[in-house]
């Protein structure tokens, strides 16, 4: 299937590791211009350092904290200056040191909703005043089965990808024919360095068996599982999709809504 992605701008955010690193990548083999934006130099430089010679041309990096508005507009103004104006925008912001339990301080709370939802509010934001005027524009944001389901994570990050849930669904609704804002909420994802490669390696007997017994396809995600969703819903074969949270997860979730 020819998504017909070739020569699109896309602005992937947290795009030094993992989920984002998997994205950033998919769409530069599908032809796309990306901008890789993270908080640190170093891990962004390695990202495309690791890229190979074909498709490093069409990828520029920007440093800065996607949660912050000030920053948000510099990676999109740099975007739009190195790759052409932007056709898609990927919101992948989130995790940070997380309390778990209910008896959480102001300060905790704060932190992990700014970190967690508000960094993404401003990011569609930001990408709609852009994406607006530009058409088959899409924004995509990265969501989590913990705000599909109570599923014992700190209660903070549950909160806050319940509430990138509803803005999805509510921003599509605001934003009509303009621009297509849907979801995608991954289950386990397995990547090195990640939190669940950490998990394994210290117990790799008793999450073995968590994950048989949790999740219907008896196994951990991989990256480039939920880069294909996200490609496909930022892709003009998604253009009757909208306001959607896709559920990437290996049939973990039992109930949605």
């Amino acid at each position: 299937m020819d998504l017909e992605l070739e020569g699109k701008t896309v602005l992937v955010a947290g795009a030094s590791a993992g989920i984002g690193q998997g994205i950033a990548e998919a769409f530069l083999a599908e032809g796309a211009n990306v901008m890789f934006t993270g908080r640190r130099e170093a891990p962004l430089r390695a990202a495309l350092d690791a890229l190979p010679p074909g498709l490093s041309g069409r990828a520029a990096l920007f440093c800065g904290d996607m949660t912050r508005t000030a920053d948000i507009v510099g990676a999109m103004d740099a975007a739009e200056q190195r790759l052409g104006p932007i056709d898609a925008v990927i919101a992948n912001v989130g995790g940070g040191a997380l309390k778990p339990g209910w008896d959480v301080s102001d300060d905790d709370l704060d932190a992990a909703l700014e970190h967690n939802l508000s960094g993404s509010v401003r990011l569609l934001r930001e990408g709609q005043r852009r994406l607006q005027d530009r058409p088959g524009s899409s924004m995509t944001v990265i969501s989590s089965i913990a705000g599909v389901d109570a599923m014992g994570t700190p209660l903070s990050y549950g909160m806050a990808k319940a509430a990138l849930n509803h803005l999805v669904t509510a921003m599509a609704k605001l934003v009509g024919p303009a621009v297509r804002v849907n979801g995608v909420a991954p289950g386990n994802i397995m990547f090195e360095g990640g939190a669940w490669d950490r998990n394994v390696k210290a117990r790799p007997e008793a999450w073995q068996r968590w994950i048989e017994r949790e999740v219907a396809l008896k196994r951990f995600g991989e990256v480039r599982e939920i880069a294909d969703v996200v490609l496909f819903l930022s892709s003009v074969r998604a253009s009757f999709v909208t306001g959607a949270t896709w559920v990437v997860d290996g049939g973990q979730v039992r109930s949605f809504g």
